[in-house]
């Protein structure tokens, strides 16, 4: 009988060894598999084969020699041979018949089957009253549950409260090292350099020098050698008001010699005018080899009047920059500390004067007066966890029962401090706390959730002591009733 051989090579699958059986027309097909290859055909597959085979009239059979394939194969009923030429001389077995699948005949009364299974519902639902039943049940269950979880409420209640103070003696010294609960506590001491400029107008007349006085002396010598006089020696008086020689003078030999030499005053002004016999010294080793005086009085010096600062301006001017240094001072030195550190400010001090420039200088004239100030400073300051540690235990006695601490401790100094010759800084100080009344959050909640926002106040009232009226805001604003839920109720305590 005829047979198609196909050669199957490593690389064929079921779709390309399908295509290789659709294009055969002879009544068996043989497919031959590689000696040394391997072909990824599975059991499923060959099935697949041999069923495609059947739909073309022809059989299908094997040469191969692995092992595998022939179990499947022979599973299978295809025969198997162990070459070509033995495939076209042996006979093949038949195949056995297929069976034929005959279709189950169509189901009938198929509506009435489903009217028996279906649930049918009942009349009143089908009605028209019974649809707006359901309708508004469903809508007042949408209105309940937002009812019950979109409202929320913020409520801020002002319980009793009670201030809470005492009075504390303090010494404070750089030598404690730790607190101690009869009022010793460590000080610390900061210093800040602070500088300013202040300028002040002034009305005030003063004296300006505009003039020297002039004259002459006379040098007695009391050796026998000749002396040089040079131009600007000095001269004075007792009161040290000096006066300066105009030339270069010789002093002939001799003891009692007399030269006179044209003097003036160094200073300009009324100052440099002195009485006959005034001058008396001589600056300089001059003065141990002669002797000077004025026979006749030194005049000529003049002052003019014109504005400008005089010493009480200069003091005013003075004193201004100085507090004014000292306010900067403590300002800064409040930047530096710690938030809550206590700065004892009656311990501030002027510590060095670095800079003080006038502007202009003295005796001269000017409308405005300029000083030019810096300065050091030193202050005694306590740490803010030592002041906690020493007004606790005092507080924490005095704190009624059933209250509790809201606000920071305040701390007010009520007298001055005083340092004494050891280096203690005494003082006291009043310390103050608002406490209030304890408020339990979760009966809060029982008092009042539900209610609308009158009643609520009044509930609220009427079982807790307020100093202030509570407030309640509920959200939305036109909603009137609080929350059910507690956790959509906020309650905050001041």
């Amino acid at each position: 009988m005829k047979t198609k051989i196909i050669t199957l090579e490593s690389h064929d699958n079921l779709i390309s060894v399908r295509d290789k059986l659709s294009w055969a027309k002879t009544p068996r097909i043989l497919l031959v598999w590689p000696k040394y290859e391997k072909v990824s055909l599975r059991l499923l597959d060959l099935k697949i084969l041999q069923r495609h085979a059947d739909s073309l009239g022809a059989q299908l059979g094997l040469v191969t020699r692995w092992n595998n394939v022939r179990r499947d194969a022979e599973s299978l009923n295809i025969p198997v041979f162990d070459s070509t030429a033995s495939a076209q001389k042996d006979v093949w077995l038949e195949s056995p018949p297929r069976k034929r699948r005959i279709p189950k005949p169509p189901q009938v009364d198929l509506r009435k089957k489903r009217d028996e299974v279906r649930i049918q519902e009942p009349a009143w639902v089908k009605s028209l009253l019974g649809r707006i039943i359901l309708f508004a049940i469903g809508v007042l269950s949408v209105l309940v549950l937002a009812g019950l979880f979109i409202p929320r409420a913020q409520v801020t209640l002002f319980p009793e409260s009670k201030l809470v103070s005492a009075v504390i003696p303090v010494q404070a010294s750089l030598s404690f090292n730790s607190v101690s609960l009869n009022g010793a506590i460590p000080a610390q001491e900061i210093f800040v350099i602070v500088d300013v400029e202040k300028i002040k107008v002034v009305t005030s007349q003063i004296a300006i020098p505009k003039t020297k006085a002039k004259g002459f002396v006379q040098f007695q010598n009391l050796s026998s050698s000749e002396v040089t006089i040079p131009a600007g020696t000095i001269v004075a008086t007792v009161d040290l008001i000096r006066f300066e020689t105009l030339n270069r003078t010789i002093l002939q030999g001799g003891v009692n010699q007399i030269v006179e030499v044209p003097i003036q005053a160094v200073n300009a002004g009324e100052g440099g005018n002195v009485e006959a016999e005034s001058i008396i010294s001589i600056e300089g080793p001059l003065g141990l080899s002669m002797t000077v005086t004025n026979p006749e009085s030194i005049s000529g010096g003049e002052d003019e009047n014109a504005i400008g600062a005089n010493e009480n301006d200069r003091a005013i001017l003075r004193e201004e920059t100085l507090n004014e240094l000292r306010l900067l001072a403590e300002t800064q030195m409040r930047t530096e500390l710690a938030d809550k550190d206590f700065l004892i400010v009656d311990t501030l001090e002027l510590k060095e004067i670095l800079v003080e420039e006038f502007s202009p200088l003295e005796n001269e004239a000017g409308d405005t007066l300029t000083l030019i100030m810096q300065a050091e400073f030193s202050a005694l300051y306590v740490f803010a966890n030592d002041m906690q540690t020493l007004t606790s235990s005092y507080l924490n006695a005095s704190i009624p029962e059933g209250f509790s601490v809201i606000d920071e401790m305040q701390f007010e100094l009520i007298d001055t401090p005083f340092t004494d010759s050891d280096g203690v800084t005494r003082f006291q100080l009043q310390i103050s706390q608002n406490t209030v009344k304890h408020v339990d959050v979760l009966q809060v909640f029982n008092v009042i959730r539900g209610y609308n926002l009158q009643n609520a106040k009044d509930e609220l009232i009427e079982s807790f002591p307020f100093r202030q009226e509570p407030q309640i805001t509920i959200n939305p604003s036109w909603w009137n009733f609080l929350p059910l839920i507690p956790f959509n109720i906020s309650v905050e305590v001041k």
